[in-house]
């Protein structure tokens, strides 16, 4: 087991939940907020997981990869955790709208652009970066935390934004 794996096959669920929505009838009210209520906690849960198990080993093991921000393991970090911020604003945003309207679905839309745009850098960057980096049994020992928190939150958990310069300063 290996947490660049399981961040992997969450990215997929994440995606496969987004394009469930994109094929339920505007109508079925019911559906669209069983499916985005699953969605929008997993999300929540997955990017805590990340930022308590993932993102301070990458930070003491990484250096960056790829098209990190300025190059470094704090730059792509910082930008992992803005972005974790605004998707959480914006399944907020969604949230506060009816289930169903053009509103909702627009901005269901945005949280979609969002993450993804997210996971494609997290996954050329910071994944790169800690299989470079990190040994399969560090890998491993996060799996098992980061998958122990994971189906510990199935139902969700409170999201907060964070400041990604104390982040930093706090587990750099």
């Amino acid at each position: 087991m290996d947490i660049t794996q399981l961040i992997l096959d969450d990215h997929a669920e994440q995606r496969r939940l987004f394009a469930i929505l994109e094929q339920i009838d505007a109508t079925d009210v019911d559906a669209l907020t069983k499916v985005w209520g699953r969605l929008s906690a997993f999300l929540d849960v997955h990017a805590e997981a990340e930022e308590r198990f993932f993102y301070p080993e990458l930070l003491k093991r990484g250096e960056g990869a790829n098209d990190a921000e300025d190059g470094t393991v704090e730059g792509e970090t910082e930008d992992a955790i803005e972005d974790h911020n605004k998707l959480r604003d914006a399944v907020a945003a969604a949230n506060r709208l009816p289930v169903g309207s053009g509103a909702w679905i627009e901005a269901v839309g945005k949280a979609n652009v969002v993450n993804s745009k997210h996971m494609g850098e997290e996954e050329r960057q910071g994944l790169t970066d800690f299989r470079r980096r990190a040994p399969i049994a560090v890998r491993h020992e996060l799996a098992v935390k980061f998958a122990a928190f994971e189906a510990d939150h199935l139902l969700g958990i409170k999201p907060v934004n964070k400041d990604p310069e104390a982040y930093i300063e706090k587990h750099g």
